[in-house]
């Protein structure tokens, strides 16, 4: 099963200076606008998102405070309950 097995269609308006360079690009490569079209479309959302472990990492690098610290004095700021 690949993942375009449950695909959906949509309609988007493209530039004709898009579509002309999709063409040349799909000759050369022997592929139909669609597949480079989906091809973009993972490869933009691939860069976009980012695990959020990954986005996490180093978060507290420039901070003074230590994390665990900070967390304490949040803590703190709400009393006894």
């Amino acid at each position: 099963m690949s993942m375009y097995d449950a695909a959906m269609r949509t309609v988007i308006d493209v530039p004709d200076d898009v579509i002309k360079s999709l063409d040349r690009v799909g000759g050369v490569e022997n592929r139909s606008r669609a597949a480079l079209i989906r091809e973009a479309i993972t490869e933009y959302l691939r860069a976009k998102s980012v695990p959020s472990m990954e986005a996490a990492f180093g978060l507290w690098k420039e901070r003074e405070i230590d994390g665990v610290q900070y967390q304490n004095e949040l803590r703190g700021e709400w009393g006894d309950r």
